[in-house]
């Protein structure tokens, strides 16, 4: 099986690793702080709040375009419209 060199990068787990450098054939592998897999921020600490922090930063800018599009402020009109576009953002992040 053939790997492309280019999307390899090297993810050095824990404080106490000694962060080698790593080649794949005669090139060199890039290390990363943080990288994305199947939709899932994950840096060396194994930590998430980055992506919590991103999640919600969307959906605070989601709900930045309902309070600027929509006139209306009544219950019936402004909880479908949290619960449809908000909701997925927020679920997300748990």
């Amino acid at each position: 099986m053939k790997f492309s060199k280019a999307k390899c990068k090297v993810l050095h787990m824990s404080r106490g690793n000694p962060k080698h450098n790593y080649r794949l054939g005669e090139e060199w592998i890039e290390s990363s702080p943080e990288e994305r897999d199947l939709g899932v921020l994950i840096d060396e600490k194994l930590s998430m709040s980055w992506q919590c922090a991103l999640a919600a930063q969307t959906a605070n800018r989601v709900l930045g375009c309902v309070k600027s599009s929509v006139t209306s402020r009544s219950r019936e009109v402004i909880l479908p419209l949290y619960s449809t576009l908000m909701t997925p953002h927020l679920e997300y992040c748990i």
